[in-house]
């Protein structure tokens, strides 16, 4: 069992940048790939990024490729997603997801998730 919980979200202006983080519970943090999604009013959940219990294989969705970096401490149990050149589309709450490694399925698809924090609000102003 693992529980999520999401930091560092708030209000920037376009251009600007945040640190998401999200820290996680149980004893076998290094065992799971942990994503991020995000999610806009009338919206479907989108992929934003995910990594692998390594760290050594990143995954990003188109829209934020180059803006955005993630990033894990197995040590501390967090998994951080820095956005940077931030824009108003953008603007989403944004979840941190995790799953067993020895799972199957795309890293892209929430489905592929098995838990989930609570969500924390990114709005970016124009």
């Amino acid at each position: 069992q693992v529980q999520l919980v999401e930091s560092g979200g708030g209000l920037v202006q376009a251009g600007g940048s945040l640190r998401l983080s999200c820290a996680a519970s149980g004893r076998t943090f290094s065992n799971y790939v942990m994503g991020w999604f995000r999610q806009a009013p009338g919206k479907e959940r989108e992929f934003v990024a995910a990594i692998t219990w390594s760290s050594y294989n990143p995954y990003f969705g188109d829209s934020v490729k180059g803006r955005f970096t993630i990033s894990r401490d197995n040590a501390k149990k967090t998994v951080y997603l820095q956005m940077n050149s931030l824009k108003p589309e953008d603007t989403a709450v944004y979840y941190c997801a995790a799953r067993s490694r020895d799972s199957s399925g795309s890293y892209y698809s929430p489905r592929n998730y098995d838990y989930w924090g609570q969500g924390t609000q990114v709005t970016v102003s124009s």
